[in-house]
Parts: structure tokens; sequence; C-alpha cells
């Protein structure tokens, strides 16, 4: 009987839990682990402007830090987090069209992309790396930095 009240809940809450399955939660949690650097129970601030010098953006300003967590209703716990993700989520496309779009990038099928074009790419799209930014990340992935990526 409590099989078929948890499937219910699952289905038809308001739940922010409901919004997800078992496995997305837990990679949810994970996101929320490695970006809690203090672990409190709270990404703040501080956390944030840790995560982004982890992923080689040091020079993030205070005001952008704090438009992010304004975003937030209160202080952001996992459901906060959560919750934050589902509304985010909402309207985004499925798991399957997303991994198509990484194909393209990897034309023989091997499962990965290799590290000198994603450092072009970093480079001369969009919102384009500097050189440094593009080495410090690469440093925080444990790629190896070739000369041409070295310090100017």
């Amino acid at each position: 009987m409590a099989p078929k009240k948890a499937k219910k809940k699952i289905e038809g809450g308001s739940n922010v839990f409901s919004m997800f399955e078992q496995t997305q939660i837990q990679e949810f949690k994970e996101a929320f682990t490695i970006m809690d650097q203090n672990r409190d129970g709270f990404i703040d601030k501080a956390d944030l402007r840790d995560t982004f010098a982890a992923l080689g953006r040091l020079n993030v300003k205070n005001e952008e830090l704090e438009d992010m967590v304004k975003e937030a209703p209160g202080p952001i716990n996992f459901t906060v987090f959560l919750t934050m993700f589902g509304e985010k989520l909402k309207g985004t496309d499925p798991e399957e069209t997303i991994l198509n779009a990484f194909k393209i990038f990897d034309p023989e099928g091997k499962g990965h992309i290799k590290a000198d074009y994603i450092k072009e790419m970093l480079m001369t799209q969009a919102d384009r790396f500097s050189q440094e930014e593009v080495r410090t990340f690469c440093l925080t992935q444990n790629w190896d930095v070739s000369p041409a990526f070295a310090p100017l």
C-alpha cells in the first residue's frame, strides 16, 4: 500500500521533489554540495565566487553575485536550489536533444570532444574567453596546457 501512496504523491504532488526523477534529484544534490563550498547547507555569494573561481572565472563582479543570490526568495538551501532549477528548466530541451547537439562536435561518435577544439571555441565564439581564462579553465579540468595558452 505504501508504494501506491508514494507513486500518487510523485504523480500529483505540488512538492518540488515531484518535479524530478530520483536520479535527477541526486545529480542536483551533488551540484549543490559542490557549490556549497563552506558546507553550511546554504549557497551564498562567497560560495558562488569560489565556484566561479573553480571554473576559471576569477573576476566575477560583486553585483553579478548579488543579482544571482537575489533570484532566490530567501537563503538558498537545497530545496530552494531545486525549486529554482525546476523553474529554469521548464521548457528546456529534452536530454536527447541536448545530446544530439553535442554530437555535432563529436562527428565520429567517440563520446568526447578534443580539448584543443574546446579551447578554440571558447576563445572565438559567443562570450569569448581570454587566453588566460581558457588557460585557468584548462588547469581546473586537469587538461594539458600547451605553450600557446601560457600567460602572456
